[in-house]
């Protein structure tokens, strides 16, 4: 039976993984990989292919324990943490030590020509070190507007980014999870690639806070500053100098770059259409409505 190690377990991806691999009976031992067991198994329902692992990116000493018989990686880059040299080298090179071979990766989409961010070179990471991959590159994840961006959408009804008027490809993490099962589950038949799964949309924030205002009934705005003033702002929220440079970053360089390429990888993986963003912000009202 092959096993599968899934970090970033309880977050928002990590949770859409699991799911979608516990859908349905097949040969395949999942391990979540968390920090706390005891609160990872109130979070899911009981499966009998699903059992924990403890885990932390930020604690070497834990990786071997959660590398034992793992035939096969998922690995994302929790935000917060920047520096590839010190949280994912060790991590990668402990991984192939133990004997792992596979690894989907969560990348970015367009990573190929963003070599400042670090998703570039933890993908130069993992080919250097000669492991089979997957490299999941998904467009911009809608929910950024309730979880990253929200408490300035809940306290002003604002959105502000370094974005100016670059439009960005919206998909639901709810739909990357599907495709990334897909992936893992059919490794062999997509190894040693990279797939865009992208929603069917690019809409810039301006768009984004419009179809806000009509769907919820409120006035919300976008509002873009200098990246440099919105660097500061970020540290300034408490945020950690890796995490306010790579948020600065992933909004300030589309708008360098050329309209996101609308792939349908997602329909060829799943047989489904994605998400649309009206239907996202139906979905998650009562986070929007929260007082």
């Amino acid at each position: 039976m092959k096993r599968i190690l899934i970090t970033g377990a309880t977050g928002h991806i990590g949770s859409e993984v699991l799911a979608s691999l516990c859908k349905s009976p097949q040969d395949l031992e999942i391990v979540a990989a968390v920090r706390n067991v005891e609160a990872a198994e109130q979070q899911f329902q009981p499966s009998s292919q699903l059992t924990f692992q403890v885990f932390d990116f930020e604690k070497p000493d834990t990786f071997s324990q959660a590398f034992q018989g793992v035939d096969s990686l998922f690995l994302l880059r929790p935000p917060q943490l920047a520096d590839v040299d010190r949280y994912f080298k060790p991590l990668l090179e402990a991984a192939k030590t133990s004997g792992i071979q596979q690894v989907v990766f969560l990348s970015v989409q367009g990573v190929e020509t963003s070599n400042m961010i670090p998703h570039y070179k933890i993908e130069a990471l993992i080919k250097n070190l000669g492991f089979q991959y997957v490299f999941v590159r998904p467009g911009y994840f809608m929910q950024n507007l309730t979880s990253t961006l929200l408490p300035e959408i809940l306290k002003t009804q604002t959105i502000t980014l370094p974005a100016g008027q670059a439009k960005f490809n919206w998909v639901d993490v709810k739909n990357i999870g599907e495709a990334v099962a897909v992936l893992i589950k059919a490794f062999d038949l997509y190894k040693n690639r990279g797939y865009d799964i992208t929603g069917s949309e690019n809409l810039s924030f301006q768009a984004v806070t419009h179809q806000m205002t009509i769907i919820l009934n409120k006035p919300y705005r976008f509002k873009s500053i200098n990246p440099i003033r919105f660097y500061f702002k970020k540290r300034k929220d408490g945020l950690t100098t890796g995490f306010a440079l790579v948020m600065t970053l992933l909004h300030f360089l589309p708008r360098f770059q050329k309209e996101p390429e609308i792939s349908n990888n997602f329909f060829k993986l799943t047989g489904k259409k994605p998400t649309t963003l009206v239907a996202f912000i139906n979905r998650e009202q009562h986070i929007f409505n929260k007082t």
